[in-house]
């Protein structure tokens, strides 16, 4: 991919200053990663930097961060995520994390391009034609941290008209990739649990046993996929998790599978859904065992990106870092919760580039081994930045 690396913008050219410090944010929270809602060194951190930039952060939700530069006018929204995943760290980086969690999907480079863009915005808010409002989400990988901050009002004062997120990913760096339309899939993530009969595993005639049970409704599960939707719908349904029992002449009396639906399609969430929870039961009763089918809340939205709103941010883009750093992308199935706000205001959700296997950057996101190139860092700040004034600028008559 070709593109002109000329400085044509004040906002990149302010941002490549700020790399320094924006590595030392971001080198800080790669050293302390937190999951979910239970975020207290990184909230402690992000509000610090706030107010040192000059901000009111107020907290949002059960973890969430905003606060909002310039005034009147329309009303965009930078999203960032801030939690970090389960997962023991293998980079061998020298600020490597070593409390058990780890920043492998990047959200770190998130809330440090977050918190350079809230700086940069700062520095030229007399120039806003309208309002940003910054968000610093956390639970995005438990995926019910954009609807938490969304039921606690969000997109109120002000009132939101749009909204941008980044998410890094395994790509050149510097690239910028979207999809129009439904871009990531819905999720639904389950847990069954089949109740047999436990016994001694040579007297299986004595026992109901949960491991044969829960073996048939895996294969049972297959056939929404193929059988019960329609092929020109996508449709994924996996299960990731079968555990039962501990000992070779033990059968178990229950064994729980956990798995995950996606889909692009809200009506075919609600079906496969359903269907999940008849065949279960309808398994378990042929073979004379019970279950329980447990959902983790109501699952996610399919992205659904705003054709208008990616024109925009895909020019804003190629103007500043080159004619060709955004692209279009094939949809992909995996989910990202900032769907929840694309189903009530136009959103935009991009994945940039931080390393290619070409570049020596070898592995993907929720790899225990991924490394980041931290060149992306002033890129992403500046791509927030200069979108959040850019579509200001040229939505400030409209509204």
């Amino acid at each position: 991919m070709q593109k002109n690396t000329e400085i044509k913008s004040l906002t990149y050219s302010r941002a490549l200053e700020l790399q320094d410090e924006l590595v030392t944010y971001r080198r800080h929270l790669h050293q302390i990663p937190e999951l979910g809602f239970d975020l207290p060194q990184t909230t402690a951190f992000v509000l610090e930097r706030l107010r040192e930039f000059g901000y009111q952060p107020q907290m949002v939700g059960k973890a969430g961060i905003t606060c909002t530069v310039g005034q009147g006018g329309p009303t965009i929204m930078l999203r960032g995520d801030m939690d970090a995943l389960p997962m023991q760290e293998q980079t061998g980086l020298e600020f490597a994390s070593t409390n058990g969690c780890m920043h492998a999907c990047g959200h770190d480079f998130h809330t440090t391009a977050m918190l350079g863009a809230a700086k940069l915005l700062k520095e030229r808010e007399a120039e806003l034609k309208g309002t940003v409002k910054l968000l610093f989400q956390p639970a995005e990988e438990f995926m019910n941290g954009a609807e938490d901050v969304f039921n606690h009002g969000i997109l109120q004062n002000p009132s939101v008209d749009a909204a941008l997120a980044l998410h890094v990913v395994h790509a050149p760096l510097g690239t910028a990739g979207y999809t129009t339309g439904y871009a990531c899939g819905s999720s639904d993530v389950f847990t069954i649990t089949v109740c047999g009969k436990g016994g001694h595993g040579a007297a299986p005639h004595r026992n109901i046993d949960p491991v044969n049970v829960a073996s048939h409704i895996v294969l049972a599960l297959q056939t929404i996929n193929s059988r019960e939707v329609n092929p020109n719908e996508l449709i994924v349904l996996t299960i990731c998790s079968f555990h039962a029992g501990s000992a070779a002449n033990v059968m178990p009396a229950e064994a729980v599978l956990k798995g995950t639906i996606r889909t692009m399609n809200m009506e075919v969430k609600a079906f496969a859904r359903q269907r999940l929870q008849e065949i279960c039961q309808n398994v378990c009763r042929a073979f004379r065992a019970d279950c329980r089918v447990e959902f983790s809340g109501n699952g996610i939205p399919p992205m659904l990106n705003n054709d208008e709103l990616c024109a925009d941010v895909a020019a804003y883009v190629d103007e500043m870092l080159g004619e060709g750093t955004a692209y279009h992308i094939e949809r992909m199935t995996g989910s990202e919760d900032f769907s929840v706000f694309s189903h009530h205001i136009p959103c935009a959700l991009f994945w940039f580039g931080t390393g290619s296997d070409e570049e020596g950057y070898f592995y993907g996101v929720h790899d225990p081994r991924v490394i980041f190139n931290e060149a992306a860092l002033p890129m992403m700040a500046a791509v927030y930045a200069e979108c959040g004034m850019r579509w200001l600028n040229d939505h400030s008559v409209k509204k």
